[in-house]
Protein backbone atom coordinates (compact mmCIF):
# COMPACT_ATOMS: atom_id res chain seq x y z
CA UNK A 1 0.00 0.00 0.00
CA UNK A 2 1.18 4.05 -0.42
CA UNK A 3 1.52 5.80 2.23
CA UNK A 4 -0.28 9.51 1.78
CA UNK A 5 1.60 12.57 3.47
CA UNK A 6 0.99 15.84 3.60
CA UNK A 7 3.43 18.57 3.95
CA UNK A 8 2.66 21.48 5.79
CA UNK A 9 4.18 24.78 7.37
CA UNK A 10 4.45 28.47 7.41
CA UNK A 11 6.05 29.68 4.12
CA UNK A 12 9.72 29.12 3.66
CA UNK A 13 10.50 26.65 5.90
CA UNK A 14 11.51 23.94 3.33
CA UNK A 15 8.48 22.09 2.99
CA UNK A 16 9.04 22.22 -1.52
CA UNK A 17 12.58 20.74 -0.44
CA UNK A 18 11.47 17.91 1.27
CA UNK A 19 8.97 17.35 -1.60
CA UNK A 20 11.61 17.70 -4.13
CA UNK A 21 14.09 15.38 -2.12
CA UNK A 22 11.41 12.69 -0.98
CA UNK A 23 10.51 12.50 -4.78
CA UNK A 24 14.32 12.21 -6.14
CA UNK A 25 13.88 15.22 -8.32
CA UNK A 26 13.12 18.91 -8.72
CA UNK A 27 9.12 19.30 -9.29
CA UNK A 28 8.56 21.57 -7.19
CA UNK A 29 9.94 25.58 -7.25
CA UNK A 30 12.43 26.11 -4.66
CA UNK A 31 13.13 30.06 -4.07
CA UNK A 32 14.11 32.17 -0.94
CA UNK A 33 10.89 34.05 -1.46
CA UNK A 34 8.77 33.19 0.58
CA UNK A 35 4.66 32.47 -0.83
CA UNK A 36 6.34 30.87 -4.23
CA UNK A 37 4.10 27.76 -3.67
CA UNK A 38 0.71 28.71 -4.18
CA UNK A 39 -0.84 25.15 -5.39
CA UNK A 40 -0.86 21.58 -3.87
CA UNK A 41 1.63 19.63 -5.69
CA UNK A 42 1.27 15.52 -5.57
CA UNK A 43 3.87 13.04 -6.72
CA UNK A 44 4.85 9.63 -5.95
CA UNK A 45 8.02 8.88 -3.80
CA UNK A 46 9.74 6.18 -2.30
CA UNK A 47 11.86 6.44 1.42
CA UNK A 48 13.74 3.16 1.68
CA UNK A 49 11.01 0.67 1.37
CA UNK A 50 8.14 2.49 2.28
CA UNK A 51 5.82 3.66 -1.01
CA UNK A 52 4.81 7.30 -0.11
CA UNK A 53 1.89 9.61 -2.34
CA UNK A 54 3.62 12.49 -1.12
CA UNK A 55 1.62 16.48 -1.40
CA UNK A 56 3.96 19.59 -1.12
CA UNK A 57 1.34 22.71 0.68
CA UNK A 58 1.57 26.17 0.18
CA UNK A 59 2.60 27.82 3.60
CA UNK A 60 -0.17 28.55 6.20
CA UNK A 61 -1.36 32.04 6.36
CA UNK A 62 -5.15 31.98 7.91
CA UNK A 63 -7.50 34.25 6.21
CA UNK A 64 -11.31 34.49 6.46
CA UNK A 65 -11.33 36.35 3.74
CA UNK A 66 -11.87 35.50 -0.18
CA UNK A 67 -8.84 35.75 -1.63
CA UNK A 68 -5.66 33.89 -2.65
CA UNK A 69 -4.45 33.18 0.89
CA UNK A 70 -8.05 31.67 1.92
CA UNK A 71 -7.60 29.32 -1.33
CA UNK A 72 -3.98 28.02 -0.22
CA UNK A 73 -5.29 27.12 3.52
CA UNK A 74 -8.40 25.27 2.09
CA UNK A 75 -6.13 23.46 -0.07
CA UNK A 76 -3.86 22.39 2.82
CA UNK A 77 -7.20 21.51 4.81
CA UNK A 78 -7.64 19.16 2.19
CA UNK A 79 -4.29 17.70 1.98
CA UNK A 80 -4.72 17.11 5.46
CA UNK A 81 -7.70 15.46 5.34
CA UNK A 82 -6.73 13.43 2.45
CA UNK A 83 -2.86 12.46 4.24
CA UNK A 84 -2.73 9.25 6.54
CA UNK A 85 0.02 11.61 8.25
CA UNK A 86 1.32 15.38 7.72
CA UNK A 87 4.50 16.31 8.23
CA UNK A 88 4.82 19.45 9.92
CA UNK A 89 8.21 21.75 9.23
CA UNK A 90 9.06 24.41 11.27
CA UNK A 91 12.44 26.54 10.53
CA UNK A 92 14.74 25.44 13.52
CA UNK A 93 17.12 28.47 12.36
CA UNK A 94 14.12 30.95 12.95
CA UNK A 95 12.25 29.21 15.90
CA UNK A 96 8.73 28.80 16.85
CA UNK A 97 7.05 31.32 15.57
CA UNK A 98 2.82 32.52 16.09
CA UNK A 99 1.89 31.08 12.82
CA UNK A 100 3.55 27.29 13.94
CA UNK A 101 1.85 27.28 17.06
CA UNK A 102 -1.60 27.91 15.32
CA UNK A 103 -1.28 25.72 12.80
CA UNK A 104 -0.06 22.94 15.17
CA UNK A 105 -2.96 23.54 17.21
CA UNK A 106 -5.07 23.00 13.88
CA UNK A 107 -3.38 19.46 13.27
CA UNK A 108 -4.14 18.63 16.78
CA UNK A 109 -7.68 19.05 15.92
CA UNK A 110 -7.66 16.94 12.81
CA UNK A 111 -6.96 13.85 14.71
CA UNK A 112 -4.63 12.67 12.08
CA UNK A 113 -0.70 11.50 12.91
CA UNK A 114 1.91 13.88 12.58
CA UNK A 115 5.45 13.89 12.18
CA UNK A 116 7.28 16.83 13.20
CA UNK A 117 10.79 17.91 11.67
CA UNK A 118 12.84 20.71 13.19
CA UNK A 119 14.14 21.88 10.01
CA UNK A 120 17.10 23.49 8.29
CA UNK A 121 19.38 21.96 11.44
CA UNK A 122 22.70 21.81 9.96
CA UNK A 123 24.47 22.52 13.51
CA UNK A 124 24.35 22.74 16.69
CA UNK A 125 22.53 26.45 16.63
CA UNK A 126 19.22 25.59 16.45
CA UNK A 127 19.20 23.10 19.37
CA UNK A 128 17.19 25.82 21.44
CA UNK A 129 14.85 25.12 18.86
CA UNK A 130 14.29 21.77 18.94
CA UNK A 131 13.67 21.95 22.76
CA UNK A 132 11.11 25.55 22.61
CA UNK A 133 9.19 22.99 19.72
CA UNK A 134 8.08 20.41 22.37
CA UNK A 135 5.60 23.02 23.70
CA UNK A 136 3.81 22.11 20.36
CA UNK A 137 2.51 18.89 21.74
CA UNK A 138 2.90 16.96 18.60
CA UNK A 139 5.59 14.96 19.94
CA UNK A 140 9.54 14.37 19.89
CA UNK A 141 10.74 16.72 17.05
CA UNK A 142 13.37 15.21 14.48
CA UNK A 143 16.34 17.36 13.87
CA UNK A 144 16.11 17.44 9.49
CA UNK A 145 17.83 19.06 6.67
CA UNK A 146 15.49 18.59 3.84
CA UNK A 147 18.03 20.77 1.70
CA UNK A 148 20.98 17.92 2.69
CA UNK A 149 19.44 15.26 3.27
CA UNK A 150 19.97 14.98 6.88
CA UNK A 151 17.60 12.83 9.17
CA UNK A 152 15.38 10.80 6.43
CA UNK A 153 16.75 7.56 8.92
CA UNK A 154 14.85 9.03 11.98
CA UNK A 155 12.03 10.23 9.49
CA UNK A 156 11.75 6.59 7.87
CA UNK A 157 11.70 5.66 11.42
CA UNK A 158 8.95 7.78 12.30
CA UNK A 159 6.98 6.64 9.37
CA UNK A 160 7.34 3.38 9.25
CA UNK A 161 4.53 2.43 12.02
CA UNK A 162 1.49 3.86 9.46
CA UNK A 163 3.06 1.95 6.81
CA UNK A 164 -0.40 0.00 6.06
CA UNK A 165 1.45 -3.24 4.03
CA UNK A 166 -0.97 -6.03 3.57
CA UNK A 167 -0.10 -9.07 5.95
CA UNK A 168 2.25 -11.32 4.28
CA UNK A 169 1.67 -14.22 4.87
CA UNK A 170 -1.94 -14.31 3.74
CA UNK A 171 -3.32 -16.48 1.06
CA UNK A 172 -5.91 -14.92 -1.36
CA UNK A 173 -9.28 -13.81 -0.32
CA UNK A 174 -11.66 -16.06 -1.25
CA UNK A 175 -9.20 -19.29 0.54
CA UNK A 176 -8.75 -16.36 3.94
CA UNK A 177 -6.13 -19.43 5.43
CA UNK A 178 -2.71 -18.07 6.25
CA UNK A 179 0.22 -19.69 4.83
CA UNK A 180 1.22 -21.63 8.26
CA UNK A 181 -2.54 -22.59 8.50
CA UNK A 182 -1.97 -23.75 4.95
CA UNK A 183 0.54 -26.03 6.00
CA UNK A 184 -1.30 -27.07 8.76
CA UNK A 185 -4.38 -28.64 7.11
CA UNK A 186 -1.88 -30.34 4.66
CA UNK A 187 0.57 -31.91 7.22
CA UNK A 188 -3.01 -33.27 8.73
CA UNK A 189 -4.74 -34.31 5.78
CA UNK A 190 -0.94 -36.92 4.81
Amino acid sequence: MTLKIAIVGRPNVGKSTLFNRLVGRKVAIVHDKPGVTRDRREASAKLQNLKLQVIDTAGYEYSNEDNLEKRMWEQTQKAIREADVSLFLFDARDGLQPYDEHLAGLLRQSGKPVVLLANKCEGKLQEDSIHEAYKLGLGTPIPFSAEHGLGLLDLYDALKPFDRKPAENVLPEEDGETENEALSREEKDR
